[in-house]
């Protein structure tokens, strides 16, 4: 096991359970962000190597509090904890749907970052990984020829928080740049999921996506910063 340290929120289950799995492979000792303590203990078994259970609900500041206590140093946090309310059109939206979807999509993203810095700060090479979505794409969401453009503007909830917490991403990766930190979004295509319905009807391997994000976390000093990427590498646009 290697001295680095990670934490991924909402890792009980999905892509981030796969996250910390491989995370865990790379011999670092990840935190597994759940808000259910059972369903991360039981994550926490399964994954096993060098697995450790944190408690964190990411629209809850003093359970955010309480984890970013108990980390004096932290070398990657990947905030993968994301919701999809509903996939109503934007005419058809409930304004209660449109904020529970921001408070953990967007603002809890930001909560956590900003409760974790500090244990970033001691890392000689912080890395933040935030797992966004291709849908939250505003040129492919535009572009005639793209799968996207048929979907007449459902989820959109989900779709603006993504594209909102890609913003964040760059901005937070500007601020940060000049301390080595790495801030990137991740793209990780549809995978079999229990985001919806047609997530769990794909056949979308989650491992495959959870590589993308364990190859943001461990960028060497050379990589990029306030990028937004597919889950294989490529770029994804704005």
């Amino acid at each position: 096991m290697n001295n680095r340290t990670a934490l991924v929120t909402g890792a009980n289950k999905g892509i981030g359970k796969h996250i910390a799995h491989q995370l865990a492979a790379e011999g670092l000792t990840v935190y597994v962000g759940s808000r259910d303590a059972e369903r991360g203990r039981r994550a926490v078994e399964e994954i096993g190597g060098g697995a450790r259970l944190m408690v964190l609900d990411v629209t809850d500041p003093e359970s955010i509090a309480t984890a970013a206590a108990q980390l004096d140093r932290l070398d990657i946090l990947v905030n993968n904890a994301g919701i999809m309310v509903d996939g109503a059109t934007a005419p058809d939206a409930d304004l209660d749907g449109f904020r529970r979807t921001y408070e953990t999509n967007v603002f809890g993203v930001l909560a956590v970052t900003n409760a974790f810095l500090p244990a970033l700060r001691r890392s000689p090479a912080p890395r933040i990984v935030n797992v966004s979505s291709g849908t939250g794409s505003l040129t492919w969401s535009a572009d005639p020829e793209h799968q996207f453009v048929f979907s007449a503007g459902s989820g959109a909830a989900y779709r603006s928080s993504k594209t909102a917490l890609n913003a964040l991403t760059l901005y937070t990766a500007q601020a940060l740049a000049s301390e080595g930190f790495k801030v990137n979004a991740l793209a990780p295509g549809l995978r079999k999921t229990d985001l919806n319905s047609r997530a769990a009807e794909s056949d979308g391997d989650p491992a495959e996506a959870a590589a993308g994000a364990v190859r943001l976390a461990l960028l060497p000093d050379t990589g990029p910063t306030g990028g937004f990427f597919s889950w294989d590498g490529t770029p994804a646009p704005w």
